[in-house]
């Protein structure tokens, strides 16, 4: 059956707000979080660690801590607690973005048990098993990501265990790569141009002839499923194939897209076909899922990119986040003097919906419409 992508309406009168039909937490997200907690009330009185943060969520991340989890790594894999500090009685909790074959074989070289606390998402690895199905076909794995995305680095690692593998960051690397696929770039300038994102002993002459794109599940599906049809595309026509050979060279594997991640960016979709006057979009500033919707959003009107109510300061200023230049802005004047006021608004996978209430309550104030928060937003929180 079709789903309805079309926005929820709350209206206040004077202010009417629209929100995403999906939106906030999915499954891998709740299933990590589950995780976690329970980890935490059945080890009373033992160390418990997170690799890196559980989510990119500030709050969620602060209430971790608040019940005793200590962080190993930040977000970029910079190490905050060493290794070499780890007990074989410790706990150690893998993230729902998954981690490094390396970092699994030191965890286990100390005897720390990883399996009943590994909370990666189950479409993360999805993606590393079809990863391994295209590498015994002899297929490079070519991963549509953020190479430093601690997703990515995980991907990355267990795609490179099976075959060669190559990161390529949005379409403008995927067009610089093609140039490698029929010659036009010469094979000294590719392990200049991808530093840094290619496998041990990447071989440019060889490596290329045969490929398949995956993807980290938070980025854009339009853009994964368009740099994978741009390189099939490349290969097709270097080759002279057609679809009936295609698959000599090129591996389908448009089924690694996350269906959460895919759900909520059309859910977004749907939402800019309402007319309205701006956009909000809450979750964590370093959450690349959140940063992919506001890319949207910003495509149709002006939109705020905010981590919780707070940052709402009045009815005239608001601190707002620009992830292009990764800065904080305070911007005046945001909400245009007329009513109906019609407001857009989505979060990310990774933010509480309680966090989107809080954002609604905050706005609703402001028109002295409070009264009929609870009875529009029962459902939500």
């Amino acid at each position: 059956m079709k789903k309805d992508f079309t926005p929820t309406l709350l209206d206040f009168g004077p202010l009417q707000i629209f929100l995403a039909r999906h939106f906030g937490f999915c499954y891998g997200v709740e299933n990590a979080i589950d995780i976690a907690f329970r980890t935490v009330e059945e080890n009373p009185g033992k160390r418990i660690f997170l690799l890196s943060e559980m989510i990119h969520n500030p709050q969620v991340n602060a209430d971790l801590q608040s019940h005793g989890v200590q962080f190993m790594q930040d977000t970029y894999g910079k190490q905050i607690i060493s290794f070499n500090e780890l007990k074989k009685d410790d706990v150690v909790i893998i993230p729902a973005f998954g981690t490094t074959l390396e970092i699994e074989a030191l965890l286990h070289e100390k005897e720390i048990q990883t399996e009943k606390y590994n909370t990666t998402c189950p479409f993360v690895e999805k993606v590393w098993n079809r990863s391994e199905v295209i590498a015994k076909k002899n297929y490079t794995i070519v991963i549509h990501g953020k190479p430093k995305h601690e997703e990515t680095r995980a991907t990355f690692s267990h795609a490179a265990s099976n075959a060669p593998s190559v990161v390529v960051k949005d379409m403008n690397e995927a067009k610089e790569l093609a140039k490698y696929i029929t010659g036009e770039r010469s094979v000294e300038e590719f392990y200049t141009a991808f530093d840094g994102q290619y496998s041990k002993e990447f071989d440019i002459k060889k490596d290329l002839q045969r490929i398949g794109v995956v993807n980290q599940t938070t980025m854009l599906a339009s853009d994964t499923q368009a740099i994978a049809d741009f390189l099939k595309q490349t290969i097709q026509t270097h080759y002279g194939l057609n679809e009936s050979t295609i698959e000599e060279r090129f591996a389908d594997t448009r089924d690694t897209l996350c269906y959460a991640t895919n759900d909520n960016q059309t859910a977004v979709t749907g939402m800019l076909q309402t007319k309205a006057d701006l956009a909000i979009v809450v979750g964590g500033y370093n959450s690349s899922n959140t940063s992919h919707l506001v890319e949207l959003c910003e495509e149709k009107l002006p939109t705020y990119f905010i981590r919780d109510e707070e940052k709402i300061i009045s009815v005239k200023e608001i601190l707002n986040y620009n992830f292009h230049t990764k800065e904080e802005l305070l911007t005046v004047n945001y909400l245009p003097d007329k009513k109906p006021l019609k407001i857009l608004i989505t979060s990310g996978a990774s933010c509480p919906d309680a966090l989107v209430e809080g954002v609604i309550r905050k706005l609703a104030g402001y028109f002295e419409s409070e009264n009929k928060i609870d009875k529009l937003v029962t459902g939500f929180s």
